[in-house]
């Protein structure tokens, strides 16, 4: 396996050793770093704005795990922070390697090669990689953007808008359907985020809320995508907007679960927690 160098990586994926994952002496079994790895895929995936199982049916085929080979160099311990790093090293004709490494702050403890098989999945018979999804590994190797951001009206971005909002509103939260389409879509500008297959993977919106002061909402994510960073993307286009046509704030009424989010982008509440749509809501402002 080659030698590897957090500098070698784009994607980092970070955990904490617990105690179900070490041995008496409370150090990581073997078996568990292939756990870790697998971990990291998962959310790898999600960096790429990929829904794996949309993405596959779009594509005809499956990835099917041929080849693992681990090398320990040493051993992570109880409590310890790591960074699982992933990167696709090379893309064959039907298979992909993928390389890992699993660093404890500079020190790299264990290497990792995935082969992947792109295949039929009812065969498992093996098949060319698409030239599309090729594209998009290389691209992110490459450290480019895996979203385009379209801010524009209801007429244009409203088909794709609606239908995510309806899906994560309406379908998984259950807010009732006439809770969620109101006259005020007409009006917004709406943000729009499509990953590289050109799928809907977020939406918000921008009103006026009165002259100086924009309104944020509908902020909506794939579920299977949350934690990418898609949600601020959304919400950072919106604000631009918003300082663009010369608002001086904007307000926002954040799900209580969804705090930390807004938080953590410089959002401040103001006023009493309070109900909307069943889901208790949280009013937070921030400056422009």
């Amino acid at each position: 396996m080659t030698d590897l160098t957090r500098t070698d990586f784009r994607f980092f994926h970070r955990l904490r050793v617990r105690w179900a994952e070490v041995d008496l002496q409370k150090i990581v079994f073997n078996a568990h770093y292939l756990m870790y790895f697998d971990t990291a895929i998962a959310d790898y995936w999600r960096a790429l704005a990929l829904p794996y199982d949309i993405t596959m049916h779009a594509l005809g085929g499956d990835l099917f795990v041929k080849k693992a080979t681990v090398e320990y160099h040493a051993s992570a311990r109880l409590d310890d922070q790591l960074d699982v790093a992933i990167r696709c090293a090379r893309i064959g004709t039907s298979s992909m390697l993928y390389q890992g490494a699993i660093f404890r702050g500079e020190e790299h403890l264990i290497s990792c090669d995935l082969v992947y098989v792109f295949a039929d999945p009812a065969t498992q018979k093996s098949k060319p990689v698409p030239a599309s999804f090729r594209d998009i590994l290389l691209a992110y190797e490459e450290r480019d953007s895996m979203v385009s951001m379209e801010v524009g009206n209801w007429q244009h971005l409203g088909a794709e808008a609606g239908k995510l909002r309806s899906e994560v509103f309406v379908e998984e939260q259950h807010i009732p359907a006439e809770l969620e389409w109101d006259v005020a879509d007409q009006t917004a500008l709406h943000a729009l985020a499509r990953n590289r297959m050109g799928l809907a993977v977020a939406t918000g919106r921008l009103l006026q809320h009165e002259p100086g002061v924009g309104r944020i909402g509908r902020m909506a994510v794939r579920r299977v995508l949350r934690g990418s960073n898609l949600g601020r993307e959304v919400l950072q286009a919106l604000m631009r907007a918003a300082t663009e046509r010369g608002d001086r704030e904007v307000l926002l009424h954040a799900q209580r679960t969804a705090r930390g989010f807004y938080d953590r982008l410089g959002f401040a509440q103001r006023g009493e927690p309070f109900e909307e749509a069943g889901i208790v809501h949280i009013e937070m402002v921030h400056p422009l």
